[in-house]
């Protein structure tokens, strides 16, 4: 239920929307001019204004104008006369979010203003969120983007790479998977002097032997089956900035060779090409792999080994450093609640804990993945050890396993997973507040994959679902 206040000295019309507008659930106030609106609103804001253009006295401009002095994050919505519409798009420019031309229908007025309450939301949930962010911050990391800790290793990290980062030198990350080398290597390009240019990433493990030959020199048009026209490699791209090679003890010996004259010569030839081109570049690797222990196996070429371990940085496991745990967590917690469970504000004492005991062989990435997990599943503002997963705490037992149905002799599996499907969908659509596309969004289908399972399960009415767009 949404607080409306509906402004309009036309008593048949202002009546109107107020009983539309009250069938439909909300609590409307309704007033007959725009001092007697603004008076109102004073006494106690409302999720939504709705007021006629053309009044005696204050008309829809002024009222929006004032409204929007009064409280920048008002939500207006003006009505007029088919005539007036330019009028109407000048109410737009002084704040208002959009406009109704009457004589309109019903469901015309509730998709609007379902229009405008949604707006509203929006904009409360950026408010509380940005507070909690602030107080975070305010609070005690040491964070750099998304390089979060207060730690002695991480704050030994950040001096170095602090330091590292205005010169020149190519940078060596090492680390566990899931310890955030990429981050490392991000802070290291923002701050550098080379910040206002390019920063490129290369997934080398990703990429086949051809195709990472192809993706960091280029190559000419004609160069190979299925080269249609020139491509620019990643070492071009990243020309006057920074270019990491992720998981670079992944690159094969061809490819090493070439990556070694690049960074003694500074210059590339594209596949297929006999141009010399030169190239201003810092490189920046990383890996988990024990490098020199590849190069006593012969996997690794050695002379490349020393030309990318000038300057070594070392990121600790989260095991090495577990006072950044409720940090991190609150990190991760301002960071997806936005978008996966916006009532959630924080963690409390018994989720801390658990998370103090696991042993995060993932690193911090596994941590970002089970508050992610957690706050799809959590039901109150704050994320408690039963919203995690069960691994995690002490019985053994989560808000999950609480929903999952009891396997049984004589229930086949397809009834039980139909069963846990329909849960999870239900959990979906009440969080998302019955918007298919934000439910849609939270299970990570389509918006007609949706439509079908919403009307298999009894959500909706049989109709046909939406084209997706």
């Amino acid at each position: 239920m949404a607080r409306i206040l509906v402004i309009d000295d036309h008593d048949t019309l202002r009546e109107g929307m107020t009983v539309t507008l009250t069938r439909s659930g909300h609590a409307v106030s309704a007033v007959r001019s725009g001092q007697d609106g603004l008076a109102a609103y004073r006494k106690a804001p409302f999720d939504l204004v709705v007021t006629d253009l053309k009044m005696d006295g204050m008309d829809g401009i002024a009222v929006t104008k004032s409204l929007k002095a009064l409280d920048a994050a008002a939500v207006v919505m003006v009505v007029t006369a088919f005539g007036t519409i330019e009028t109407a798009v000048q109410a737009m420019q002084e704040g208002a979010y959009d406009f109704i031309t009457k004589p309109f229908p019903p469901e015309v007025l509730r998709a609007k203003v379902d229009k405008g309450l949604e707006l509203a939301s929006t904009r409360k949930q950026v408010e509380r969120l940005t507070a909690r962010t602030d107080a975070h911050d305010t609070d005690a990391a040491l964070t750099h983007g998304n390089l979060v800790g207060d730690s002695e290793p991480m704050q030994r990290l950040v001096s170095n790479v602090l330091k590292v980062a205005q010169s020149d030198a190519t940078v060596l990350v090492r680390g566990e998977s899931g310890t955030g080398k990429e981050l490392v290597a991000r802070m290291l390009h923002q701050r550098s002097p080379r910040r206002d240019g390019p920063f490129v990433v290369v997934h080398c493990a990703a990429l086949a032997e051809t195709l990472l030959e192809s993706e960091l020199f280029g190559h000419e048009r004609g160069a190979f089956t299925g080269a249609v026209k020139r491509k620019l490699g990643r070492f071009e791209l990243a020309d006057g900035g920074t270019l990491f090679l992720d998981e670079i003890g992944e690159v094969p010996a061809s490819v090493q060779t070439k990556l070694l004259r690049v960074l003694q010569e500074k210059e590339i030839q594209r596949v297929g090409g006999e141009d010399t081109l030169k190239v201003d570049v810092r490189v920046v690797s990383a890996t988990h792999r024990d490098l020199q222990a590849e190069v006593k196996a012969g996997r690794f070429r050695e002379d490349l080994y020393y030309r990318l371990h000038i300057v070594p940085l070392t990121l600790p496991p989260l095991r090495e450093r577990p006072e950044d745990i409720p940090v991190l967590a609150r990190h991760f917690v301002a960071k997806h609640a936005v978008r996966v469970n916006r009532r959630v504000t924080g963690l409390d004492d018994s989720a801390l804990r658990a998370l103090a005991r696991h042993a995060w062989p993932g690193n911090v990435r596994e941590l970002e993945n089970v508050i992610e997990q957690a706050l799809v599943f959590a039901e109150g503002e704050r994320l408690t050890d039963l919203d995690l997963p069960s691994h995690l705490t002490a019985t053994g037992t989560s808000r999950l396993d609480a929903g999952l149905p009891v396997l049984q002799g004589d229930r086949p599996l397809p009834d039980i997973l139909e069963d846990l499907e329909r849960q999870l969908i239900a959990r979906a659509y009440e969080k998302a507040g019955g918007v298919k596309t934000e439910t849609a969004r939270l299970l990570g289908i389509k918006t007609s994959a949706l439509y079908y399972k919403l009307e298999k399960y009894g959500f909706l009415p049989r109709e046909t679902p939406p084209e997706e767009g």
